[in-house]
């Protein structure tokens, strides 16, 4: 008997055509973990459905993604539709999956989403509707548990960041049967008030405990309001449709009461700290301003026609006693030299001899040299030192001999 030989492809193409041909494998719905969830860059997810006993590799591709209303991450517990069959190159069956869903709370995520985009087709979302919180509230309404620790770490913040704002608590039951109407009523009263900001919130939670926050009256309460709303629910991680529909939203209540509230110590700490640092400036500055005035004036003062006119005269001053003194030192040169000329004139003079006892003859004003000019019975003046002499000849005597060589 010939045996028959079958290629590894031709199995595992036999094998899948078995599983499209099985009417159970092809609508099938799975229970189980998710693990090894991978995000692949082609838009495509793999990951793996385990439970005790088993796991089964799983893929859903891109165009199935919109089969999927949550992000997918490993430990989930999901129910997968899709079918079985088996990629023939490596000849390993897997579930195509075409939509998950979250088991237990998987109906609360669809409804979850599904309101979401409802009301944000509707624009309660938009942020063209967003109302601008107040920048220095004085008002403020709070809707949340009157016991729970939410409220609590409001009142801590809001003292120490400004104990002059006024807090309103509407207590809403926050969580269970009923806690969205009161959550609704609360916003409704507190926004007749006229408040400058409302803050809506609780604590962290499992989506059961935060789904009074994500009711549809909330959010449409929400968008009704005149007054600011700021959402503050859960942990950061959370995110409701009151979130999404309040003008703003904060992680935590703790975080929506110092948005809600600016930090009024803290600013004033800041504008005593801005206060000094502009004094040490204003004194620096006045303090480089009086040294350039000071500089200013004693160029001024240096340039000023008046200071230089004082200059120059001082300077003329200076001039005019170095003259004076030149003049009088000159002119005691030449009082000097005259002083001795004088004397050296005097000595060589006529007259000077007339101190001796000489006497200078002179008739009809012609000075008499020789006897023989006179006769006797002439008038003759005779000039001594201190007078002139008028007489007449008596008698003339010549000299003669020796003595009139002398004489001569």
């Amino acid at each position: 008997m010939q045996k028959r030989i079958y290629s590894v492809g031709q199995i595992n193409t036999y094998i899948k055509n078995m599983f499209q041909g099985d009417y159970l494998l092809s609508g099938l719905y799975m229970k189980g973990e998710v693990s090894n969830c991978k995000y692949h860059s082609s838009g495509h997810i793999y990951f793996s459905l385990k439970d005790e006993t088993s796991a089964l590799n799983c893929v859903m591709f891109r165009g199935n993604r919109s089969g999927l209303a949550f992000q997918l991450q490993d430990g989930q517990c999901v129910i997968a539709g899709g079918s079985i069959s088996v990629y023939e190159r490596d000849g390993r069956y897997q579930l195509y999956v075409k939509e998950i869903t979250l088991d237990g709370t998987g109906a609360l995520y669809e409804e979850y989403e599904r309101l979401k985009a409802k009301l944000y087709e509707e624009g309660l979302f938009d942020f063209e509707v967003k109302k601008p919180i107040s920048k220095f509230p004085k008002r403020i309404g709070i809707v949340t548990a009157p016991t729970g620790a939410a409220i609590q770490d409001i009142r801590i913040i809001a003292r120490r960041r400004n104990p002059y704002v006024q807090l309103y608590l509407y207590p809403a039951k926050v969580q269970g049967e009923g806690a969205a109407a009161t959550i609704v009523k609360g916003i409704q009263v507190l926004d007749r008030m006229n408040l400058d900001t409302i803050i809506i919130g609780r604590g962290g939670g499992s989506i059961e405990d935060l789904w009074a926050f994500n009711e549809e009256s909330v959010a449409r309460a929400i968008y009704k309001a005149k007054t600011p709303i700021i959402s503050g629910t859960g942990h950061e991680v959370d995110t409701t449709i009151a979130d999404y529909a309040a003008d703003l939203r904060a992680p935590t209540p703790s975080a929506a009461c110092e948005m809600a509230i600016p930090d009024y110590i803290g600013v004033l700490q800041k504008l005593e700290q801005l206060s000094r640092q502009m004094h040490q400036k204003q004194q620096s500055r006045l303090e480089r301003a009086r040294l350039e005035y000071q500089q200013y004036q004693l160029k001024l003062q240096y340039r000023n026609p008046r200071t230089r006119l004082e200059q120059q005269q001082q300077y003329l001053d200076e001039l005019r006693d170095r003259l004076s003194r030149s003049m009088i030192g000159r002119m005691e040169q030449h009082r000097h030299r005259l002083a001795i000329l004088t004397e050296q004139l005097h000595r060589s003079a006529p007259t000077a001899k007339l101190l001796h006892g000489y006497g200078y003859l002179e008739q009809k004003g012609k000075p008499v040299t020789t006897v023989e000019q006179l006769e006797a019975g002439d008038m003759l003046q005779i000039t001594i030192h201190d007078g002139v002499i008028q007489t007449t000849v008596e008698q003339l005597e010549p000299m003669k001999g020796p003595e009139l060589d002398a004489g001569h």
